[in-house]
């Protein structure tokens, strides 16, 4: 056990036992590395382990308090998707999504754009990442204009075998494939591992850009129920795969999107030895993995594989930026289909970003990039939570992330949550309808937000006028 987490687990004793109550402040930071003979940083990571827990809350200027019991109520419901291979449709709404990010069709002003799951990309502890870049293209331009690796700059690949190691993976740099994001890392494996006309096992609500890559691959899509708190229902899973010839199952089971839940371990291995019952590969998508709020992080379904049927998908799109297009798989024992899908979908992957991003991590800038985003990812998704709670209908359902910057709000279904997305876009306000995030255009009465763009300020106001808009529906 390391310094923090013994550090941690004394201090969540002691607040167990009484000696801090709720609402009490707790010792500073430096008088906690003074009494205990640890550095600040291991007192400030023992802090965000509790923090996770939901056992203490930081205050601005003021320091560490026991935190009071927060009521996680008015959850979604499992979700009822139809019951049989469906076609992919929403390529429109979709695409919608993605050409209404500058606000082009009206001249109102844009409050807030709740639409995408874009990362935090204003941070400081970004900088020493940029500068990289930036030193990179002015001395080693070249390198940005030749042919590299297929399968990735090595140097990167090596960093992706450390930081796969944090969640229970030990995977070697040859292990791993990478790509033009994760949004290509889910196209290459469904195309490796199945054929035009074949059936994919989703989640439901599922992430609309698999959704698209589904039907891409002119596969079918079969969507299991899912629970916000626990994730896809094995139960279902089962059934289905009694039933269906399903070739493989496609789940972001690690801080899902959009309903931002963990699925607990016990069920991640649970569904890696379902899948080998039935002789199926798992497409996992784990591209939040990194920004769970729990510490150590979770584990993935990789973590279990015994026999290289999970293919782990992943990037730094979420983590870092999106704009640099860095994302990776571990294939296991489908690395040769993967690789020659990669090659003749996009070749290699350009050479500078992957040097940068290996250069930040080696040198600890990810680590700290981080865990700073963790918490004000946590610190965002609370306020969220509160005026959600506070504008909008009180039979409104909303999920309760454990991790990211997405989560999941399901209406009355007298709501019309497309219809609500048009009337907000004309004010300056961009919303994601849930119909986007089934193959079919279920959740017509859903929303997903991501809880970080604009200011705190913006997002309440933004929240406030759409509550008044939901109000209106109702006249």
């Amino acid at each position: 056990m390391t310094l923090y987490e013994t550090l941690a687990n004394e201090l969540k004793a002691q607040i167990e036992r009484g000696v801090f109550e709720v609402g009490n402040k707790l010792p500073s930071v430096r008088q906690l590395s003074t009494e205990h003979k640890v550095s600040i940083a291991t007192v400030q990571e023992a802090y965000r382990v509790l923090e996770a827990q939901q056992l203490v809350e930081a205050k601005p200027k003021s320091g560490y308090f026991v935190a009071r019991s927060i009521l996680i109520d008015n959850t979604p419901s499992m979700t009822k998707p139809p019951q049989r291979p469906m076609d992919v449709s929403q390529w429109e709404g979709v695409l919608d999504t993605l050409l209404n990010t500058f606000n082009k069709d009206h001249d109102a002003k844009t409050l807030c754009q709740f639409q995408h799951a874009m990362p935090n990309m204003t941070a400081k502890t970004l900088k020493p990442l940029i500068k990289r870049l930036h030193e990179l293209t002015k001395h080693r331009a070249l390198d940005g204009m030749i042919y590299g690796d297929v399968k990735g700059d090595e140097t990167l690949r090596k960093q992706l075998s450390r930081l796969a190691a944090a969640s229970g993976c030990v995977l070697q740099s040859d292990e791993f494939i990478v790509t033009s994001g994760c949004q290509e890392a889910l196209s290459v494996c469904l195309r490796a591992v199945a054929s035009a006309g074949d059936v994919i096992a989703v989640e439901s609500p599922g992430f609309y850009g698999a959704m698209q890559a589904i039907k891409g691959a002119e596969l079918k899509a079969l969507e299991i129920p899912t629970d916000s708190e626990t994730g896809l229902s094995l139960k279902a899973l089962k059934l289905a795969l009694d039933q269906w010839p399903i070739k493989a199952i496609l789940v972001a089971p690690t801080v899902n999107n959009p309903q931002g839940f963990v699925m607990p371990e016990a069920k991640k291995k649970a569904l890696y030895e379902l899948a080998r019952e039935y002789d199926v590969a798992i497409i996992e998508d784990d591209i939040y993995g990194d920004i769970a709020y729990a510490y150590p992080r979770p584990k993935t379904i990789k973590s279990f594989d015994k026999d290289g049927r999970v293919l782990l998908c992943s990037s730094f799109s979420k983590t870092l930026a999106p704009g640099f297009r860095v994302g990776w798989i571990a294939p296991g024992s489908y690395r040769n289909k993967v690789l020659h899908v990669k090659y003749v979908s996009s070749s290699m992957c350009p050479t500078l970003p992957q040097l940068a991003i290996a250069s930040f991590i080696e040198q600890g800038g990810y680590d700290k990039h981080i865990r700073a985003m963790r918490h004000h990812y946590l610190s965002a998704r609370d306020a969220l939570r509160s005026d959600i709670k506070r504008y909008f209908p009180a039979d409104t359902c909303i999920s309760y992330p454990q991790g990211g910057y997405v989560l999941w709000v399901e209406l009355n279904s007298r709501y019309d949550s497309v219809k609500l997305a048009d009337e907000a876009k004309q004010k300056g306000i961009y919303v994601a309808p849930g119909q986007l995030f089934s193959a079919t255009g279920k959740y017509r009465h859903c929303l997903r937000f991501n809880f970080i763009d604009s200011t705190q300020a913006a997002r309440t106001e933004a929240i406030q006028r759409l509550g008044e808009m939901l109000v209106a529906q109702e006249a």
